[in-house]
């Protein structure tokens, strides 16, 4: 349970770092204000919406290959509970991602409320959607089991091979010289 909680811990820092990284590159919208305080959006700016949620997944999808890497590296505690402390990591991560990204954005380009009719002001963007949030756990899940299930060994390589435990005279089974005897007889 303890790798469980420091992959969670681990993998919600590193989603952190990456929003920090996702409100450092996304671009702005820009919008030019128009009477009453309201805002239209300039030619060729609405793009920048998905650019903001392109680049969100790409921090998401590079978190979650990367943690669920760096959790299958952890030879000695490989497994279900591992797994599940991924999972959980990386939706809390997701959520952090984006409540991070999104206020480092925020500082970024505050908003103006002074704005006068004329001025093209930036704003920042904006997710669109929570389904953004789910691309990290799902990554990281497919990439802990495709090398789960690439592991030659049922216990996943989490106890050390029999022949780097013992020398080969203490392995079970007939030794070479009997076995070079029957297959003569």
């Amino acid at each position: 349970m303890r790798a469980a909680a420091r992959i969670v811990v681990a993998v919600v820092a590193a989603s952190a770092l990456a929003g920090i990284g996702w409100g450092l590159l996304v671009p702005a919208q820009h919008f030019l204000v128009v009477s009453g305080g309201r805002a239209a959006s300039l030619t060729s700016e609405s793009g920048h919406q998905f650019d903001a949620v392109a680049l969100f997944l790409c921090a998401g999808l590079t978190v979650g290959v990367l943690s669920a890497s760096a959790a299958w590296l952890w030879r000695s505690v490989r497994g279900p509970v591992v797994l599940i402390g991924l999972l959980i990591g990386s939706a809390v991560g997701a959520a952090t991602t984006a409540v991070v990204g999104l206020g480092v954005a925020g500082l970024r380009f505050p908003d103006l409320p002074d704005a006068v009719t004329g001025q093209i002001v930036p704003v920042s963007p904006g997710l669109g959607t929570a389904m953004v949030l789910i691309l990290q756990p799902l990554v990281a899940a497919f990439v802990y089991l495709v090398l789960a299930s690439m592991s030659p060994r049922d216990d996943l390589g989490v106890a050390p091979a029999p022949d780097e435990s013992a020398p080969a005279g203490d392995l079970p089974g007939p030794m070479p010289q009997q076995v070079h005897s029957r297959l003569e007889a």
